[in-house]
Formats: structure tokens, C-alpha cells, sequence
């Protein structure tokens, strides 16, 4: 009976303050307490007592306390001297006080069977003290022993299962509490995706739509019959935009794909007309600034070659921008382009990508972007330095991201860029070298600043053809549809999923070609 009651709970503190109740009830005790030990086991301190002493007594003993030693090195009740600190702290000072027992009790935890095997550690022990009532008169008996070494056993038994529970709830705790992680962790993501989302919707059609309408409508002004000036204007512009379109289109790709990809498109393409190109912006930019521009072209440069000249373009464009930030305003901007001998011995690997079955000549182009101090041209020449001019910290804009990304953009193409410094440490001009495949089949041409490049032709295999294009934009529609008449093809423009149906089915097997918006609204996805 009493030992089912001790352990009726799995509560450590209701199954020995349960376990000090009935031991008193059954063997008449004056007092019973519990001496658990520290976290370090280099004391013992009470922790459950029936009776409060009201004295103030000692409330910890050392482990190495010789009545301590002997009661955990012995499975057995020992009887306590009269003058043992452990009896006198347990309420044996009080005046009704008798003889003083005690027993040890195994404290037994989760971590001692790890994997079902018990592990080789140090048993803890915790005693228990019980104290006669001084009027009985009595001793301890042989029974009275064997109950109390009964009742250890089973509260210690009763203290591992409540340690197992103990430590089950611990582990939900923390179950749950990574559980709790984990779905804030899937909140954050699914927050993240649908951020992202929304930026490529914002980007595509707050930015990337509109461009592709501005190069529309510069392309139809490229077909136009004008003038050598104005047609190296309208293609800068194209250059220029599509520049940016790249840039949207990387932006667009990185925050999809959480990685920093620069795909290149290596494709023939004539290097003369993309430095007129460039040396046309950078020009304009320079007079905007108030810079004086010269340009500096080899003559014997190749023109047709193969590589990426939309990322090159970009590049270039980058070091215009940088060089005109170096200073305030004054001075002159110096854009040079040359070939460089080869005399780095690029390996064969290397220059593996661009190889071809065909015999391979390859060309080393250095363009070179310089500012120089002093007044503008256009105020004559003079070699007094701009004191007016507040240079710009040089190490700040070469680790800058524009700097960086453009240097793995170069990487890339094979390539190199660098900025120079002038004797005095601040920057002065930025170097870039590219490596282009030459096409054999057309070989090196001159360059002429007054030449102008090939337009392409319409295909006559598109002329009568029947289109239905449908866009809810209309400045895309228009623009859209303009280039496809100047193919030659029968445009029917319909602003909506609807209307396309519509004409679809009234056109009956006349129409050939259907040009759809996919992201129109009313249609949903496709």
C-alpha cells in the first residue's frame, strides 16, 4: 500500500514529498527529509523536509562528508551517529528528535540509456534521512529497515520514470519549438517568393515592356532612308537600349534564381560600327558634361568579327560613365582603339569556346578610355590643371558593383579591364582588353569614320501573310504591328483574349500567324 502511493505520480517533487508523508504515517517518524545533490555532485542540499526546522541549521553538506561517504558506498539503512552533521541538519537538534536513519536512492536519468545501453558514468545518489520521535524511546528495528530500503528502491524507480517524462516533455518543448521555426522559416520563404514574384511583374511590365516598345519604334526608324549623322545617332540609341534591356533581363534572371549568371551570346557582328556606336554616346555625354571628346581608332582594325557586343557595348559604356565621374567637369576625354599583339599565350583551353573547324584568327582589341586634366578644348588649349574640378575617390568607384560586374563580364569574354592611376595615386583612365574571333571569309577592313553598316532587308516570304496580334498594350500593339507591315504581312491588332477568338473564328483558315500576349488579364495563364 504505501509504496503504491508513492507511485500514484510521475511528478519528482509530489512523489517525495508524497514518499516523506506515508513513511511518516507507517513508522510513527518525527521528521523525514531528502538530500539531493548539486549540478557539480559536490554537495548535498535539502531540498524536501516534512517538518521545517526553525533553527537555523546547516542546509548543505559536503559530498565528502564521512557519514555521506558511507551511506553511498552501502545499499543498506545505517544508523547515524548523534553527532553527525547529517542527522543534526536533517532535525535531529529538535528536543522530540530520536534516532536518525538513512538510506541512499539512485538518481537515474534518460541519458544513462542512450540507445538502450546503459553508459559507464558515476551513479548519483540522493539520500534519504528519517528521524524517531525521542518519546518512543525506540530504536530502529530489522523490519523497520527493510521497509525503508523497500521504499528507497521503489521512490528511486518512481524518480527515473518521472525523469523519462521530465525529459519527453523537454524534448517536445523543443520539438515544438522547431516545429514553430520551420513554418516561420516556410512563412518567410513563401513572404520571399511572392516578393519575388511581384517584382518580376513590376519589372516586366513597368520596365522591360516599355523598353521593348522604344527599341520597336527605333527599329522602325532604322529602316528609314536618313542621313549617315542621324542614322549613328538612331543606332546608339538601339545599342544603348538594348544595354538595358540586358541589364533588366540580368536583374530579372538573378532574382529568380537567387545566382549571378551573365550568359553571353557570341554572334558575328561588326566592331567598326559598335565603336562609331559608342564613340557617338560618349560624345554626347562628354559635351553634356562639358568635357571635349577626341577619338583615337586604329585604321587596320577588323570589322567583322564574332563575340558578344551587346555585353562589350556595356562595358564600354560603363567606362565613359566612370571616367566623367572622376572629375566634376573640365578637362578631356580620350577614347583610343587598338590592336594589341598577342604576347600573353592565351591557352588552347582557354579559347576553347570559340573555337570552329574552320582555321581561327583571333584579335586582341585594347580599348582605352583617358581623362585629362585641364581646361576643355573648346576654350583653347592650355596645360594649366582644372583647380576646380574636385576629384573623385578612385578606390571607392573601382570596388563599386558597376566595377565588379563589369570585370566578371570581361572574364568572361577572356578578357581584361584596369584602372590606371597617375603619379600622384588618383585615377586616370580605365584599359580594356577583348579577345574577337575575325571570320576568315571577310578578313580585316579599314576603318572609315563616314562608312555606314548594312541594313537588313524584308523577306518576301512574309509578304500577304495574315497575323492576328493581340496585346492589351497599346503602345506595344502599335508598334507591334508596324514592324510587321513593314514585313509585308496582313496585321488584324485586337486588344484582348476575347476579340482574338473572335477574329479567329470569323477569319476562319485564312489566318497563318497568331501573336499573343500571354500575360494578358483576361485569359489568365495559357
Amino acid at each position: 500500500m504505501l509504496t503504491q502511493e508513492i507511485r500514484k505520480s510521475l511528478d519528482r517533487h509530489t512523489i517525495l514529498y508524497t514518499t516523506l508523508v506515508e513513511l511518516s504515517k507507517t513508522l510513527d517518524l518525527h521528521n523525514c527529509a531528502v538530500w539531493m545533490p548539486n549540478e557539480n555532485r559536490t554537495e548535498l542540499h535539502l531540498t524536501h523536509e516534512l517538518k521545517g526546522n526553525s533553527k537555523n541549521y546547516r542546509r548543505s553538506i559536503p559530498v565528502n562528508d564521512p557519514d555521506v561517504l558511507e551511506i553511498q558506498g552501502s545499499k543498506g539503512v545505517k544508523v547515524l551517529r548523534p553527532d553527525s552533521a547529517l542527522g543534526a541538519s536533517s532535525g535531529r537538534e529538535l528536543e522530540e528528535s530520536g534516532a536518525v536513519a538513512a538510506i541512499r536512492m539512485p538518481m537515474l536519468q534518460v541519458s544513462n540509456f542512450k540507445g538502450g545501453t546503459p553508459e559507464l558514468v558515476d551513479t548519483c545518489y540522493a539520500i534519504l534521512v528519517l528521524v524517531l520521535p525521542s518519546m518512543s524511546y525506540r530504536g530502529w528495528s530489522h523490519e523497520e529497515m527493510e521497509i525503508v530500503e523497500v521504499v528507497a528502491d521503489q521512490v528511486a524507480v518512481a524518480l527515473s520514470h518521472a525523469a523519462v517524462l521530465e525529459e519527453s516533455q523537454v524534448m517536445r518543448e523543443k520539438l515544438s519549438e522547431q516545429n514553430h521555426a520551420l513554418q516561420q522559416a516556410r512563412n518567410d520563404a513563401m513572404m520571399a517568393s511572392q516578393a519575388r514574384n511581384s517584382f518580376q511583374k513590376v519589372m516586366s511590365h513597368g520596365m522591360r515592356r516599355p523598353m521593348h516598345s522604344i527599341l520597336g519604334l527605333l527599329s522602325m526608324f532604322q529602316n528609314d532612308n536618313m542621313g549617315f549623322e542621324q542614322r549613328i545617332v538612331i543606332d546608339t540609341l538601339v545599342k544603348t537600349g538594348n544595354v538595358l534591356a540586358t541589364l533588366i533581363n540580368d536583374v530579372m534572371d538573378i532574382s529568380a534564381e537567387d545566382t549571378v549568371r551573365f550568359p553571353l551570346e557570341m554572334r558575328p557582328f561588326r566592331l567598326h560600327s559598335m565603336i562609331k556606336e559608342a564613340s557617338c554616346l560618349a560624345k554626347c555625354l562628354c559635351v553634356y558634361k562639358g568635357f571635349d571628346f577626341e577619338l583615337d581608332v586604329q585604321s587596320s582594325l577588323p570589322d567583322l568579327v564574332i563575340g558578344d557586343e551587346r555585353r562589350a557595348f556595356q562595358v564600354i559604356l560603363h567606362m565613359v560613365g566612370y571616367v566623367l565621374n572622376i572629375f566634376d567637369g573640365g578637362g578631356n576625354v580620350i577614347f583610343r582603339v587598338f590592336s594589341e599583339s598577342d604576347s600573353e599565350g592565351k591557352s588552347d583551353k582557354m579559347l576553347g569556346m570559340w573555337k570552329t573547324n574552320a582555321p581561327d584568327e583571333f584579335v586582341s582589341v585594347k580599348f582605352d578610355m583617358e581623362m585629362r586634366e585641364g581646361s576643355s578644348l573648346s576654350d583653347g588649349a592650355s596645360s594649366t590643371p582644372n583647380s576646380s574640378g574636385r576629384r573623385r575617390n578612385s578606390a571607392e568607384a573601382k570596388e563599386g558593383l558597376g566595377f565588379i560586374m563589369c570585370k566578371r563580364l570581361v572574364q568572361m569574354m577572356q578578357g581584361n579591364i584596369w584602372i590606371s592611376l597617375n603619379p600622384l595615386g588618383s585615377a586616370q583612365s580605365m584599359t580594356l582588353v577583348l579577345r574577337f574571333q575575325i571570320r576568315p571569309s571577310y578578313g580585316r577592313a579599314t576603318f572609315a569614320p563616314g562608312s555606314s553598316s548594312e541594313q537588313p532587308s524584308s523577306n518576301p516570304q512574309f509578304r500577304g501573310l495574315r497575323v492576328i496580334l493581340a496585346d492589351d498594350d497599346a503602345l506595344n500593339r502599335t508598334v507591334t504591328k508596324k514592324l510587321l507591315e513593314k514585313l509585308g504581312c496582313e496585321v488584324t491588332a485586337v486588344s484582348s483574349g476575347f476579340e482574338c477568338l473572335s477574329a479567329l473564328s470569323s477569319a476562319e483558315n485564312s489566318v497563318r500567324l497568331v501573336v499573343l500576349d500571354i500575360q494578358m488579364p483576361e485569359m489568365g495563364r495559357v
